[in-house]
């Protein structure tokens, strides 16, 4: 129980560099003198991409512990970069530095994995990758109110404190994990894949906000995909390239897939719950929240309740009827309430109780992809499967987000930047759609899945 509360601190760091940065967004954008924010926030998110598969290999190779202590003290080193820079480039390099500590998550649930015992280890993994969802209810408005005292480098101040004490906990009460893999790291193919994928989510995230056309972000998209083509050259042709493709089987694939679906539809029909939430019915658009007392935040908080639910409980279940089975139930939840919310979008009780679903779904379908996908590899490529989960979350998320935020756009009223009815009943649709093929893939895995005992690692 220890060693998950302190697990659990170390994931919440993540909530610190991705989340909290969004509380004082115009304060950042105004004091750099920029109006690119788009470019403040998705640093950190792009840089985790471009960590995540050094971290993952450097882990299955060093040692969970020992690479989860320098995520954590990298992250804490970007924080303060972030907090004593004078310009908007130096806080852009320490945001990209910053995102290392985004590897935390995969790694905690490999260290899971490979060190607790196998009975209690998928449901740990549960509580330490949603248990920073019930803190995540509080933190902003603890950040809010630091923010108000001094100013918005607060937030990095206490991302700092957090990434160090953090460390030092991992690396003075954890002991090491047992599994080690031969060989080395592929510097040269880490930096490819790790750029390529940067450069080509700078282009699908940053797009909408700096234009399609923009010459600087369709250099980012050429550069990203010659480095993506030539690291797929270079890890055929190496005998231990930083992922080995041919570790990528159906199952394997079909996993990182339903991550990405999932999440992502979840990601952006929480952000359309926000458009919901701010729109009054009054407007007569045929859908709208606003005016309902607590309406915004019930619609952000169940969420966050129904995803440490969600997690704790496919954690617990998948260790008795295995991963792929929860993975199967957690996107099938997601779908159901994605139909129902099509009817809900101007009710408010069955709109919280769609959006706590969707939030249990998020819960179980990372919970379960983390399980499912490091057992389908060998112990000494754990660590790079999950980094790969990981690097899912995050395409997904900016996907799916920039999908719906088109949909929104083609469809908004003539002459006012409101979405029309059709267009928030087509992007429900469209996530909808998502939530189904996720849903086919995983019963696809489920079908030919191990049963729960042979799913779970034997007893060190």
């Amino acid at each position: 129980m220890w060693w998950v509360a302190i697990l659990i601190v170390a994931n919440t760091l993540v909530d610190t560099v991705i989340v909290a940065p969004l509380l004082v967004l115009p304060q950042m954008a105004e004091f750099f003198g920029t109006d690119q924010s788009a470019w403040l926030n998705a640093s950190a998110i792009l840089a985790g991409a471009m960590w995540a598969p050094l971290l993952g290999k450097s882990a299955d190779v060093y040692g969970k512990r020992r690479v989860l202590v320098l995520a954590l003290l990298v992250g804490g080193v970007g924080a303060l970069v972030c907090l004593v820079a004078p310009n908007v480039g130096i806080f852009l390099l320490g945001r990209v530095i910053q995102g290392a500590a985004v590897g935390s998550v995969f790694i905690t649930v490999v260290y899971i994995r490979q060190v607790f015992p196998a009975r209690v280890g998928m449901t740990s993994v549960g509580i330490v990758t949603s248990g920073s969802a019930i803190l995540g209810i509080a933190s902003p408005f603890l950040f809010e109110a630091v923010v108000e005292v001094f100013d918005f480098r607060a937030v990095f101040v206490l991302s700092a404190a957090l990434a160090f004490v953090a460390a030092a906990a991992v690396r003075v009460f954890l002991p090491e994990s047992p599994v080690h893999a031969r060989g080395r790291v592929d510097v040269a193919g880490t930096l490819l894949l790790g750029l390529g994928l940067a450069g080509v989510l700078s282009y699908i995230s940053l797009g909408p906000a700096v234009g399609w056309t923009n010459v600087g972000l369709i250099l980012l998209l050429v550069l990203g995909t010659v480095l993506l083509v030539a690291w797929v050259f270079t890890a055929l042709r190496i005998p231990e390239p930083v992922v080995d493709l041919r570790m990528l089987t159906r199952p394997v694939i079909a996993t990182l897939l339903v991550v990405m679906l999932g999440t992502g539809a979840y990601q952006a029909l929480l952000q359309l719950m926000g458009i919901i939430g701010q729109t009054s019915p009054a407007d007569g658009l045929g859908y709208g929240l606003a005016g309902e007392s607590g309406a915004l935040g019930l619609l952000f908080a169940a969420p966050a309740l129904g995803a440490a639910t969600g997690g704790v409980l496919a954690g617990w279940l998948g260790g008795r009827i295995g991963p792929a089975r929860t993975l199967v139930g957690g996107v099938l939840i997601g779908t159901i309430a994605a139909l129902n919310l099509l009817f809900s979008t101007a009710s408010f009780v069955p709109a919280v109780i769609c959006a706590g679903l969707l939030g249990f779904t998020a819960g179980a379908v990372v919970t379960s992809g983390f399980n499912l996908s490091t057992t389908l590899v060998s112990e000494e490529k754990q660590g790079i499967v999950a980094a790969l989960v990981q690097v899912m979350l995050g395409v997904g998320a900016v996907v799916l987000n920039i999908v719906g935020g088109s949909v929104l756009s083609v469809t908004a009223i003539t002459g006012s930047s409101a979405p029309s009815s059709a267009g928030v009943n087509l992007y429900v649709v469209v996530m909808l759609v998502a939530f189904g093929v996720a849903t086919v893939l995983a019963a696809w895995i489920g079908i030919g899945a191990q049963p729960a005992s042979a799913a779970v690692a034997p007893e060190s």
